[in-house]
């Protein structure tokens, strides 16, 4: 026997530290060669951390709620020798002895096997080494620390994380999000009930003279926003127009599409339409996909990617985060539907993959869906523009020479002034207008000489 301390690997990207969300195993556990130990979070994902090798558990160097840095330890195995223990490619701390003859090949970033059967992984049940620490609460709040399997559909995995580890009972927590769902901020909520002594489900009551401060440490998400969004406003030097348009072909069109038969069962929303003109449209406005890029000696250049790596902000209990749909431009409408309804359900569960958290050309950010009419928003960091989408709703417009009711809405375009000309920037919305105010003009686009403009002075 000998003992493995195993520190954390660098998850990809050039992430430097993850908060661990969750414990898969405690003291004195025996595990198994890539069996999945913890479930840490990045500033991007929720990743599973399968175990380097197989051997005993003797010793956990975090707590559920910690962050650590990679390269620190997280895990000490006393370890048979020879018992196939595989070595991290990053120099992650795990020692590598002799690979054993015929022994799967390491996976996760230089460490772990692949499985040797087929089919879907399976997980082992979660257990401590000592029960999740809750806070103090009166006798006659009973709060669990385990989520019934009712509950799995009324939160995300990250919130139920959140619960269990603030002892919260999501059965008695009112949910604020959509459908009824309980986010972040109602866990939140309810335990802070908990500490004052008022019963888990709601909000404490109390009068302005007792309102105490709060404060929540910037982790996660949160934290990789905050520090994209510093480094957005004072890199690039951002400007904003905005257009307003009758978008009735638009919603017409989608209401012809929920039967017909090109749509392949594929449920076509008005933020997959806007998404396939704009795909269409950057083949006639290239810079609208480029991005500036500095360079070591101190001058610059224009970097236009070959595809556009169309992203979509994403609201999730963790924060805003922006995955993207590699090669969106070669997707029909369909397609980019499914895409972008597997998108929007990975990003909320944490599950999207570090890769698909960066490399994007173009965002989309659909501020609609809350209500609002437009915003301006920030640029995603590496990106030239992005794209606000506000709420379509029905007013007074002209139409035909006469006032009628139409469906309104308006669109925001934010672009990096070093990338992109006011003059290309207005073109290119006044194009997307264009194609949403008729859709027939979709059959136009998407070449150099597609653009729908009239033509026009800057």
């Amino acid at each position: 026997m000998s003992t493995r301390e195993f520190q954390l690997p660098d998850l990809g990207e050039g992430l430097t530290e993850s908060d661990v969300i969750a414990w898969h195993v405690g003291v004195g556990d025996a595990v198994a060669l890539n069996q999945v130990i913890a479930e840490v979070e990045t500033a991007k994902a929720l990743v599973e951390i399968p175990s380097p090798c197989a051997g005993v558990v003797t010793g956990l160097h975090a707590e559920e709620g910690q962050t650590v840095r990679v390269g620190e330890p997280l895990v000490t195995f006393d370890v048979t020798d020879g018992s196939g223990a595989a070595g991290g490619a990053d120099g992650a701390g795990v020692e590598a002895p002799e690979p054993v003859p015929g022994s799967p090949a390491p996976t996760l970033v230089g460490y772990g096997a692949a499985p040797e059967r087929g089919g879907r992984p399976t997980r082992r049940p979660r257990r401590y080494a000592t029960p999740p620490a809750t806070p103090p609460r009166p006798a006659e709040a009973t709060p669990v620390a385990t989520v019934a399997p009712t509950d799995r559909a009324r939160a995300t995995p990250v919130v139920r994380t959140l619960a269990r580890r603030l002892g919260v009972d999501l059965t008695i927590v009112p949910g604020s999000g959509p459908r009824g769902q309980v986010t972040r901020d109602d866990v939140e909520v309810a335990a802070a009930a908990l500490a004052g002594g008022a019963p888990a489900g709601r909000a404490p009551t109390t009068d302005a003279a007792d309102a105490v401060e709060t404060r929540t440490p910037v982790r996660g998400v949160r934290k990789h926003t905050a520090a994209a969004m510093v480094a957005s406003a004072f890199t690039a030097p951002q400007a904003s127009v905005l257009l307003t348009l009758d978008a009735t072909a638009s919603t017409e069109l989608l209401e012809r599409l929920r039967s017909h038969p090109l749509a392949r069962g594929e449920r076509i929303t008005q933020l997959a339409l806007v998404a396939r003109a704009v795909c269409a449209l950057l083949g006639s406005h290239p810079a609208l996909a480029s991005r500036w890029s500095e360079l070591p000696d101190g001058s610059a250049e224009i970097v236009h990617p070959a595809h556009v790596n169309l992203g979509i902000a994403v609201a999730t209990d963790r924060g805003l985060v922006v995955p993207n749909i590699p090669s969106a431009d070669a997707l029909g409408l369909p397609e980019l539907a499914a895409a972008l309804t597997q998108l929007t359900r990975t990003a909320r569960d944490g599950r999207t993959a570090p890769e698909r958290l960066t490399g994007g050309t173009f965002t989309i950010t659909n501020v609609g869906v809350f209500g609002v009419d437009t915003g301006t928003p920030i640029l995603n960091p590496g990106e030239a523009a992005i794209l606000g989408i506000g709420a379509v709703r029905r007013r007074p417009w002209e139409h035909d020479g006469q006032v009628a009711l139409r469906d309104v809405v308006t669109l925001s375009l934010t672009f990096d002034h070093r990338v992109v000309d006011g003059e290309q920037a207005a073109r290119f919305l006044a194009d997307l207008g264009a194609v949403l105010g008729d859709p027939a003009l979709a059959v136009v686009v998407g070449s150099a000489a597609g653009t729908v403009s009239t033509g026009g002075a800057a």
